[in-house]
């Protein structure tokens, strides 16, 4: 049987073709159709830094985020690639993001066919992430051939032959000068077919054909039931073509994952890791998790904490860019702590973000204010974006890809991550591990100072996987002395930084937090009631020395002024002595003058000689 029918493409009649799949398939039904699509916005979440010796293979780059930094630049130019994987697993999406992105952003134009959907339902399907197919047929930058294929309705009779899809196929390609081609579950033309042979061989003719002309091209396939020995459904696909793409979707414990692996590609290097990738609004993108390149800009420029002790202990406060990580038992503070940071930040005028996977905003907010740090105020002012979400809600790709799109959004200069270890509920520790140093590296690469907040109690191995990352890890404890629990804060490491090695007590008040020095005693350290004790204890000693010092220096002073009154009445009479000393000298003067002159006088009355020897003999 032959099967004859004119395809219109662009308004133009395409001479009928002669559809002899000289199997003459017995297609009962084949209906063109055409399909509609928009641009999808990609965002490079990591960069790889491997790079060939030699000359480079040449690369078409497919526009999809981290698909083409694992590929090292695409899928290979002029080739063909598989993209394998299970119903519902993204190949059919993977293929239109190749076309939408080629057509959009390098200006190649491309050609989808498909044989299992229509072009309407198809154009439907990818309209809600932003596609319009329509938009890019009207201008000539994509065809949409669409022939719906019911494998029960195929009756097999005569040689197996691709010649027409291979004529029809031609026409669409010169129609728009197109430079890539998706071909979309085409196995199910052969699917009735047992021989594997003609399978193959009409297989590698259209790998050849598609090479000859030089077209970049994506062939879609099931995955296969051979008990893993094969990637397809044939296991023939992935022999014929020169890169092997296989997408996997997963559930563990009741959370859904995509994987992608590029199992083959010849002539080049490639990310050989399984990588989760994404299918939402912004349409499909990988996340790598190895090929991420350690190139961030380090800043000497320190930034507040907003809790002044804390810079002090630093070295003067976080460096821009950086990561402070803080853990501790549930209550310690450290959701109090990334306020701080988030509180300083605004008031400086900067854009902040934080992401809950504890508490809902309204919470966080009202727990806030009872510590006396009102955050309501800088969400008005649109410069605090706060965002909650429970761990369990999306796998931890999904978690990643929604930190790249409200940093997209937002662009913060400080992010706070408060509560990571949650993710590890249902996750194995490996992936969470790999999901959070994604997240971090995200940051760094931003330039974006970063607080992320986990559960952990010392250095445990949990804590320091994650820790390895960080540049600053404070560690918050509880204490319990006295009948009555404390906290605690020091710091186990900061990277770049002379920092304190002493513990302060971390207090939250009304106004804040405050760090207060502890005190050390034959009991170790004290902290809460004991130190408030002590200190009154300090303060009453204190008092007993002062009140001693002073009835001594009472006393003193006493002494002193008895000393000196002594002193002076000591001086008067030495005075008074002195001066009759003197009066006793000068009267005995006036004595002896008087006596001489008594003398004088009686000797004259008596006209006696005047002899100094009074009349006494020689």
């Amino acid at each position: 049987m032959r099967f004859t029918e004119g395809l219109t493409l662009f308004g133009h009649n395409v001479k009928a073709l002669a559809f002899c799949l000289a199997v003459t398939t017995g297609i009962r039904k084949v209906h063109p159709f055409r399909g509609k699509g928009k641009r999808m916005e990609t965002t490079i979440l990591a960069t790889m830094t491997d790079r060939a010796v030699g000359p480079t293979l040449d690369k078409t780059p497919t526009g999809i985020s981290g698909l083409d930094q694992i590929t090292g630049g695409g899928v290979p130019r002029g080739r063909v690639t598989l993209v394998a994987g299970s119903a519902g697993a993204g190949k059919t999406l993977l293929g239109m993001n190749f076309l939408v992105a080629g057509a959009r952003e390098y200006g190649e134009p491309g050609v989808l066919m498909t044989f299992e959907e229509s072009a309407d339902k198809v154009a439907r399907n990818v309209r809600s992430l932003g596609f319009d197919l329509d938009e890019l047929q009207r201008k000539g930058m994509l065809a949409v051939l669409a022939f719906r294929v019911d494998p029960s309705e195929i009756v097999a009779a005569g040689d197996f032959d691709f010649e027409p899809i291979f004529a029809i196929l031609a026409d669409a390609i010169e129609q728009v000068g197109a430079k890539r081609v998706v071909l979309d579950t085409i196995e199910v033309i052969f699917g009735a077919f047992g021989d594997d042979t003609i399978v193959r061989s009409e297989l590698i003719r259209l790998v050849r054909w598609l090479d000859d002309r030089g077209i970049t091209a994506i062939l879609t396939g099931e995955r296969g039931n051979r008990g893993g020995e094969s990637l397809t459904r044939h296991g023939i696909e992935e022999y014929v073509t020169d890169c092997v793409i296989v997408l996997d979707h997963r559930v563990t414990a009741e959370i859904s994952t995509r994987r992608l692996r590029v199992v083959k590609y010849r002539g080049s290097a490639h990310g050989t890791n399984e990588y989760p990738f994404l299918i939402s609004a912004r349409g499909f993108t990988v996340l790598p998790i190895t090929a991420v390149a350690l190139d961030y800009a380090a800043s000497e420029e320190r930034i507040s904490t907003g809790i002044p002790r804390l810079d002090h202990m630093l070295g003067g406060g976080m460096f821009r860019g950086s990561t402070l990580m803080v853990t501790g038992t549930t209550g310690t503070g450290k959701t109090s702590l990334g306020a701080h940071v988030v509180n300083v930040a605004c008031a400086r005028g900067e854009h902040a973000l934080m992401v809950l996977l504890e508490e809902s905003p309204d919470q966080v907010l009202r727990n806030m204010r009872s510590i006396g740090l009102d955050l309501q105020p800088w969400v008005d002012a649109g410069l605090l974006r706060i965002w909650a979400a429970r761990p369990s809600a999306f796998g931890l790709e999904t978690h990643l890809a929604v930190l790249a799109g409200l940093i997209e959004e937002e662009k913060p200069s400080v992010a706070v991550l408060d509560g990571i270890a949650n993710l590890s509920d249902g996750a194995m520790a490996a992936e969470v591990t790999s999901s959070v140093a994604r997240q971090i590296d995200l940051l760094k690469t931003r330039g974006i100072t970063s607080v992320i907040t986990a559960l952990g109690q010392g250095e445990d191995a949990s804590a320091a996987s994650v820790s390895a990352m960080a540049d600053t890890w404070l560690q918050l404890r509880n204490i319990e002395a006295n009948g009555e629990r404390n906290r605690l804060l020091f710091v186990l490491k900061s990277r770049g930084t002379a920092h304190s090695n002493q513990v302060r007590e971390f207090v939250l008040t009304d106004h804040g937090v405050e760090l207060v020095d502890v005190y050390i005693g034959a009991a170790g350290v004290l902290a809460g009631s004991a130190r408030v004790t002590q200190q009154a204890a300090e303060r009453d000693e204190e008092l007993r020395i002062a009140e001693e010092l002073a009835h001594r220096r009472r006393e003193l002073h006493r002494s002193v002024i008895e000393r000196e009154a002594h002193l002076v009445a000591t001086q008067d009479q030495l005075d008074a002595e002195r001066t009759e000393i003197n009066r006793i000298d000068l009267r005995e003067g006036h004595q002896v003058a008087d006596t001489e002159s008594d003398r004088s006088t009686m000797a004259a009355r008596r006209w006696a000689d005047a002899s100094p020897h009074n009349g006494e003999a020689l």
